[in-house]
């Protein structure tokens, strides 16, 4: 018997005021200096906010975290313009402190769905507890 594949569908609206809505939900006026670009680097850092949270949860530990993403677009290698470079650093402070974060900041990175699916793939920088981290090689 071959696993049930998982899948999720999103859709949202703008209407001629600008305003954004999600599926059933109230519409939000986003201004005019939140261009498309904006949107995306904001749901990068939100997806990996969630990323995170959902794999500290899992071991048992409170997280609270902050993410800022900052993009560059031109003209890339293949002639088109878009984003040539995309990092995104993430403030991390988690109690308990985990022995070794590493493992649970890949887990984030290969967890942010949004993250995968851009081209180039977002540069991460972590801080754990005020201090440096890297994540370990993707998790299996």
């Amino acid at each position: 018997m071959r696993p049930r594949l998982k899948r999720s569908e999103f859709a949202v609206a703008v209407d001629r005021d600008g305003r954004v809505a999600a599926e059933r939900g109230a519409p939000v006026h986003v201004g005019h200096e939140w261009t498309a670009e904006h949107l995306l680097l904001a749901a990068l850092a939100r997806c990996s906010l969630a990323a995170l949270s959902y794999h500290a949860r899992r071991r048992g530990l409170w997280v609270q975290a902050s993410a800022k993403a900052h993009g560059v677009v031109g003209r890339r290698k293949d002639g088109e313009w878009g984003f040539t470079q995309i990092d995104c650093a993430v403030d991390v402070r988690f109690d308990p402190t985990p022995e070794d974060s590493g493992d649970l900041l890949a887990r984030a990175e290969h967890g942010c769905f949004v993250g995968r699916s851009l081209d180039p793939r977002p540069q991460y920088a972590w801080s754990v507890n005020g201090e440096p981290a890297t994540a370990r090689a993707a998790p299996s």
